[in-house]
């Protein structure tokens, strides 16, 4: 199982045990985490989130994602849509926070 960490700057980390292949949408509505959503579908950008630690552990961006993520420069290693993220299989740490730009 994966331990999602939900960092904020107004609030305590927020840490969540997720079980493998867990979307990244689904634990912020279920614990309330601290990421703005709008559309869901990877086409507005609000979902953005700074990937703190552990990368490794989710899913590679859809062609899609990595669309939305190039139209903000960002780069996918270290910036993911949360709508779109899914977790891998197996244990580890995942820490992110809300992106401010």
């Amino acid at each position: 199982m994966i331990t999602v960490i939900f960092d904020s700057p107004d609030s305590s980390p927020l840490e969540v045990s997720a079980p493998d292949g867990s979307r990244l949408v689904d634990l912020c509505d279920d614990r309330c985490a601290p990421v703005p959503f709008s559309c869901r579908s990877a086409s507005c950008g609000t979902c953005r989130i700074d990937v703190l630690e552990g990368a490794y552990l989710l899913e590679p961006p859809s062609a899609d994602e990595l669309d939305v993520l190039d139209i903000f420069g960002d780069d996918p290693t270290r910036r993911r849509l949360a709508c779109q993220a899914r977790l891998r299989a197996g244990p580890g740490r995942l820490r992110v926070r809300a992106s401010e730009g």
